[in-house]
């Protein structure tokens, strides 16, 4: 069984999102911040990352580059709820070593599942 964990700094977000992978057959974990995400990554060791961007303290995408460092096969899903950040989100994701998936918030739980399996499926 593929494992998700998904960080967001919104408890109702991210447990809202553990529950739609959970329902779909995926065993999923959530965190509440960049920190706890990767503490949890190194225990859990998702083969899904998906995270928030904008998070108090450190943000989704430092928490991407360290997971991609650590973990070299866990696929990355990132989440921006701010539309005029996304130009620079985008820009961001692609100084990293590999590509990553960007979804904005909200977005529907088809669209979510059908990424993360498009992600999932090249893994």
């Amino acid at each position: 069984m593929k494992r998700v964990l998904v960080v967001d700094d919104d408890r109702l977000v991210a447990d809202t999102l553990t529950l739609i992978f959970e329902k779909s057959g995926f065993t999923a974990k959530a965190a509440y911040s960049a920190d706890q995400g990767l503490e949890c990554s190194r225990e859990f060791e998702p083969n899904l990352l998906l995270c928030d961007v904008t998070m108090p303290g450190r943000d989704g995408l430092s928490l991407v580059s360290d997971v991609t460092r650590e973990l070299p096969a866990c696929q990355i899903l990132v989440l921006t709820g701010f539309y005029s950040n996304l130009k620079n989100v985008r820009e961001q994701a692609r100084k990293l070593s590999r590509p990553v998936g960007i979804l904005t918030k909200p977005c529907q739980p088809s669209e979510l599942l059908r990424e993360a399996a498009a992600l999932l499926a090249t893994a």
